[in-house]
């Protein structure tokens, strides 16, 4: 009997042994990446138990805020900083490391009770649609782009992010470079003074209400769109071709900027040149800071490293399976020694 109770008094010490060895890792931001966040966290701590995840997805606008008030090792955005967001990390726990760890698509997104198909749209268009300066689905020029299509004599509605987003960014850092006249009035940031229209939150909020909401447009992450069978158009592209969002028309559109990205990886791919790019492209950044000695512990932070190198190596083979692009071979080369510059206090992570 008491050898019983010996066993069972171990098994129960190493049990908590166990759960004392936990290592959380913290992270906030995108809704973008979340679902492929959310994968890579699963797999990873399945072949490391003792490393658990807590994601926040609050946004992008959220993301860098926590990353700044140093409360998560990692910010997930959707947008790169700002030089003003830059200077602000460098004030609080200095400077920071951009990883772009996917590529995705941002899909404009419709409900027309009856139609399933693929409306075609230019830049200029969408950009009218959503200052409501073209207010209904019948208008001349989405006749002209959709021959044969029968569109309704409705008014178009229009949903947008209320909350600080990266898909915000991607969508009218698109609209900046094609609309003048949006460039001026509106301009880009993961927060717009949208001009007309209804805000959601989140990726799931805006495409909740796009479902419940006859003759409503959008815009929403392609994945978004897929899980829930919400019709998205194509768009016309800087070479004059109407592309569809696909893993292949957002690896084209990568592809194509890699050419041109910038030392720290702060880069835009929307609009990007070539027959066959999804122009709504973007990549999407985990960003940490460089010296983690400053707010967290010397194991978390070497966890960290060891994830994030996971996630920018052997978590880029998942990315298909949830319609992401992994990133090109010449930027995840690039990243890999941005990572390796990340230590404790001096001291390698590696």
């Amino acid at each position: 009997m008491l050898k019983k109770v010996l066993i069972a008094l171990v098994a129960v010490l190493a049990s908590t042994a166990m759960v004392k060895a936990q290592t959380l890792i913290n992270g906030a931001g995108s809704t973008f990446i979340y679902p492929m966040f959310s994968k890579w966290a699963d797999v990873y701590h399945k072949m490391h138990p003792d490393i658990e995840f807590n994601y926040q997805a609050i946004g992008s606008g959220g993301g860098i805020e926590q990353l700044l008030a140093g409360t998560v090792e990692i910010g997930a955005s959707d947008a790169p900083l700002n030089n003003e967001q830059i200077a602000a990390a460098n004030k609080a726990h200095g400077l920071v490391v951009h990883l772009p760890e996917a590529m995705g698509a941002v899909a404009v997104t419709y409900h027309i009770p009856g139609y399933k198909g693929i409306l075609k749209f230019t830049g200029p268009v969408i950009a009218k649609i959503f200052m409501g300066q073209i207010t209904k689905w019948n208008d001349p020029e989405l006749k002209a782009l959709n021959p044969g299509v029968n569109l309704p004599d409705r008014p178009i509605i229009v949903v947008h992010r209320s909350d600080g987003s990266g898909d915000t960014y991607i969508f009218v850092d698109f609209l900046c470079k094609v609309s003048k006249q949006w460039d001026k009035k509106v301009g880009r940031g993961t927060s717009v003074d949208w001009p007309v229209g209804i805000g959601a939150k989140g990726n799931q909020g805006v495409t909740g209400q796009i479902e419940q909401t006859p003759y409503s447009i959008g815009y929403v992450t392609l994945i978004y769109a897929l899980q829930n069978d919400v019709p998205f158009g194509a768009v016309k592209n800087q070479a004059g071709e109407f592309i569809h969002p696909t893993i292949q028309s957002v690896s084209d559109a990568a592809a194509n900027a890699a050419k041109i990205v910038p030392k720290d990886l702060r880069f835009s791919i929307t609009n990007a040149p070539g027959k066959s790019s999804y122009p709504i492209s973007s990549a999407t950044w985990l960003i940490v800071y460089v010296n983690q000695g400053h707010y967290t512990s010397y194991k978390i932070a070497k966890e960290t490293v060891q994830f994030l190198h996971w996630v920018l190596t052997e978590g880029q083979k998942m990315e298909p399976s949830l319609d992401y692009a992994p990133i090109p071979g010449p930027i995840q080369k690039m990243e890999l020694g941005l990572l390796r510059k990340v230590n404790y206090n001096g001291k390698s992570l590696y």
